[in-house]
C-alpha cells in the first residue's frame, strides 16, 4: 500500500464511521498532507519513533497548542493503521503531547462594557451595532453563531434565541430585556433598510444587504472599541469571555454557565474559575499583611 492509501483509509474511517464533520476531516486532511510533505517519499510502515520525534522538531516553531494537536492527529492516525493490523506497532504512541500553558481568557470589566456598549445612536448601521452588542453580552454565544441567526432563530415575545452551535447542537439561550428593546428597534425599524430591497433569512444585514460577516463585524466592533478608547487586545470572543466571567462573579452556577456557553466538557468552562482565582488573589494582595515578610519596612 502507498501513503496515499493508508490516509484515503483513515479519513474514510472518519467520514462513515466516526462521522466527523467535513471541516474537522478536512482540518485533519491537512495536517496529514503537512506530514507527507515532510516524509519527502519515505514509506509509512517503516517509520520510527525517531522519525515522529524529527517531525515535531519540524514543526518547532508553531505554538504549543497546534504542535499538541499535529502529534495528536498522526497518534490517531497510527493508532487506526495497527487497529486495522495495517502496520505492527505505533511509533509515536509513547511520545508525550507538549505541555500546554493555560492562557486565562481576556474579558472586559462591567465598567468597560457599559463604556462599549453606549454606542451613540445616529445611523442604521449604528443601530445594528447596538443590537449586535447587546446581544452578544446578554447571551455569550459566538461570533458565528451570532452572524448565523436567521429571523426565525429568535422569540422577542419569551426573550430567547434558538442557537446552532459546534457539530450542530442546537441550545436556547436567555436574552435581557435590554437585548430585547434593541433588537425590536433594530428589526422593525433598520434591517430593511440594509437589506435595500433584498430578502434574506439572516438576522444582520452589511452594508451592501448581505449577511454581515465575521470580518466585518469584528472591523466594527474595533472601530467601537477605539472611540470608546478601550486600549485591551479585543475580540468578539471578549464578549464571550466577559459574560462568562461576570455571571461567575454574581453567583452562578459553573454548571449552568456550561450549558449556556453550549461547552461539551466542563474542563472548557473551568478556565473562568482560574480566571476569578487569579483576580481574588491580585486583590488579596492589596491586604497590607499579605506582604512577605522580608518585604514589609
Amino acid at each position: 500500500m502507498t501513503n496515499e492509501d493508508y490516509y484515503n483509509k483513515y479519513l474514510d474511517y472518519l467520514l462513515f464511521e466516526r462521522k466527523l464533520s467535513k471541516n474537522t476531516i478536512l482540518s485533519y486532511k491537512d495536517n496529514l498532507n503537512r506530514f507527507e510533505i515532510f516524509l519527502n517519499g519515505k514509506s509509512i510502515k517503516d517509520l520510527k519513533r525517531g522519525d515522529i520525534e524529527n517531525y515535531l522538531k519540524f514543526n518547532d516553531q508553531m505554538a504549543e497548542k497546534s504542535r499538541a494537536h499535529y502529534l495528536t492527529v498522526i497518534k490517531n492516525f497510527f493508532a487506526f493503521l495497527v487497529l486495522e493490523n495495517l502496520i505492527a506497532e505505533n511509533p509515536c504512541e509513547t511520545i508525550e503531547s507538549p505541555k500546554i500553558s493555560k492562557k486565562l481568557p481576556n474579558y472586559l470589566t462591567e465598567e468597560e462594557i457599559d463604556n462599549l456598549l453606549n454606542i451613540p445612536l445616529n445611523t442604521p448601521y449604528d443601530y445594528r451595532n447596538k443590537a449586535m452588542l447587546e446581544l452578544l453580552y446578554a447571551s455569550g454565544i459566538r461570533v458565528s453563531e451570532l452572524i448565523n441567526l436567521k429571523l426565525n432563530n429568535i422569540d422577542l415575545q419569551e426573550d430567547f434565541i434558538r442557537v446552532e452551535g459546534k457539530g450542530s447542537k442546537e441550545r436556547i439561550s436567555p436574552i435581557s430585556d435590554i437585548a430585547v428593546k434593541y433588537l425590536k428597534i433594530y428589526i422593525n425599524e433598520y434591517r430593511n433598510l440594509l437589506l435595500k430591497k433584498k430578502d434574506s433569512e439572516y438576522l444582520f444585514i452589511n452594508n451592501f444587504g448581505n449577511k454581515i460577516s465575521r470580518q466585518g463585524f469584528f472591523k466594527n466592533l474595533k472601530q467601537i472599541a477605539k472611540s470608546k478608547g478601550i486600549e485591551k487586545d479585543i475580540s468578539p470572543h471578549t464578549l464571550r469571555h466577559s459574560y462568562a466571567t461576570h455571571l461567575l462573579h454574581h453567583g452562578a452556577d459553573l454548571r449552568i454557565i456550561q450549558e449556556l456557553l453550549g461547552h461539551s466538557d466542563i474542563s472548557t468552562t473551568q478556565i473562568y474559575t482560574h480566571l476569578l482565582n487569579e483576580q481574588i488573589k491580585q486583590e488579596y494582595e492589596k491586604h497590607p499583611r499579605a506582604k512577605k515578610e522580608g518585604n514589609l519596612k
